[in-house]
């Protein structure tokens, strides 16, 4: 693996609290050093990808979530290259953490795009597949990051911290 990330909440005891668990898949895709990534109505791009659903394997799932997202059909997952678990206080629980778990996997897509088949709530996002350079992917992200007095999708920083572990990888300086 390239990189391995734990972000948010560290210290906690698990005695006192209950861990509601999830776990994730997000597609890395590069195309002629360009990355699809999906962009929301909040300013922010993620990685395409989403929960794996009960029953479902990891690669049903990039298969699944990345067509969703994005239109593009996933024909080749070559490796899982980060992981990053992000633990915060849940929203929808008292005493409780909600720990998401999210893997990082090198994918390619088919030249051809189909359309988009977004939830309610992505819908509402307008969530956008976008091919980006990796630089401006992070510069874009961190624009958002710095503002103090906007509503931030709660990705965006998570999803920067992998872009960076990959421009660190691939030495990018982001003027391709």
């Amino acid at each position: 693996m390239l990189f391995n990330y734990e972000i948010g909440l560290k210290e906690f005891n698990p005695e006192n609290m209950k861990i509601n668990h999830r776990e994730a898949v997000r597609a890395v895709i590069i195309r002629d050093n360009k990355l699809l990534m999906v962009h929301s109505n909040k300013g922010d791009y993620k990685f395409p990808g989403g929960g794996i659903n009960s029953g479902e394997s990891y690669e049903e799932a990039l298969k699944r979530e990345v067509r969703e997202e994005t239109g593009y059909i996933i024909n080749n997952i070559k490796a899982r290259i980060g992981t990053i678990i992000s633990r915060n206080i849940d929203e929808y629980e008292e005493n409780a953490v909600f720990e998401m778990i999210s893997n990082y996997y090198l994918c390619e897509v088919s030249e051809g795009q189909t359309h988009q088949q977004l939830d309610d709530y992505e819908a509402n996002l307008e969530f956008c597949p976008k091919w980006m350079t990796l630089g401006e992917v992070i510069h874009l992200n961190e624009e958002i990051l710095k503002q103090d007095n906007i509503d931030k999708n709660p990705w965006v920083y998570r999803e920067n911290l992998a872009l960076k572990a990959l421009s660190s990888i691939l030495n990018c300086k982001g003027n391709q």
